[in-house]
């Protein structure tokens, strides 16, 4: 009896023994964890972490890709179609971290603080346009509006600093590059809206057995458009020092 007591006794020392080695395993697993630029960047735009946008550098202004921004207007008939077609036109801010900036949001008022700072003049995140414009169909063609925008870009690097350490840090940083509207004219860059058409494939002529010999218009778009966001970043975090922070970071912090 008194052996099997004593065995019991260290199959439940060896079995704690274990399961504290285990929570401290677990424990250190965690504090060395590494967030997602995803996570931090999420912190900015909720105010958890007191971020800025540090040392930023805007490149030279460039004309955009082309898009649509009207609807379709299909020549089913045996003479030309003229017609005038409205469009509109909204154009976003992204970045190479393959996140959207809300005009107004708290990212944008972050970066427009920095470049204000730095360069004296604000950072346009969102553009709204829209008109008329006349076009001329040839008959079996199809045609639409299309428009570029003025663009630039700007790179920099983010960082945030918590008053309680995240992921075992106070400061995170990470490089990033936004793509935004830029104001027409910038650089002598000028936005661009043209008339475009072509011939109907097989398919949009069966459309004409339905619409008779006639032109109609329709909202579905035909231009293939290629995004202005740059190219997705592959980079990771960097922390700054796990305890206090640093003469770089406190410098970076008091950055307005």
């Amino acid at each position: 009896m008194s052996n099997s007591r004593s065995n019991l006794r260290r199959a439940l020392v060896v079995s704690s023994l274990s399961a504290v080695v285990v929570a401290a395993g677990s424990a250190t697993a965690f504090a060395s964890s590494e967030p997602t630029i995803k996570e931090l960047m999420a912190d900015c735009a909720s105010g958890t972490g007191k971020c800025t946008f540090n040392d930023p550098v805007v490149k030279g202004a460039y004309l955009g890709n082309y898009h649509q921004v009207s609807n379709t207007l299909y020549n089913c008939s045996t003479s030309p179609a003229s017609q005038s077609m409205d469009w509109s036109d909204s154009v976003g801010s992204t970045d190479s971290l393959e996140a959207s900036i809300t005009a107004g949001g708290k990212i944008a008022g972050i970066v427009n603080l920095s470049i204000t700072t730095k360069y004296g003049h604000t950072w346009s995140t969102e553009h709204r346009d829209g008109g008329s414009l006349g076009m001329t169909v040839k008959p079996g063609e199809v045609g639409w509006i299309s428009r570029a925008q003025a663009m630039r870009q700007v790179s920099g690097t983010w960082q945030t600093h918590y008053d309680d350490p995240h992921w075992g840090h106070y400061y995170w940083f990470w490089k990033d590059t936004i793509t935004s509207p830029a104001p027409n004219g910038t650089d002598g860059v000028t936005n661009a809206v043209v008339v475009k058409t072509r011939p109907m494939t097989d398919q949009e002529k069966k459309s004409c057995e339905i619409h008779g010999k006639r032109a109609f218009t329709s909202g579905l778009r035909v231009e293939k458009t290629v995004s202005e966001r740059p190219a997705p970043s592959s980079q990771t975090p960097q922390p700054g020092d796990g305890k206090t922070p640093n003469a770089r970071e406190e410098d970076a912090h008091r950055t307005p």
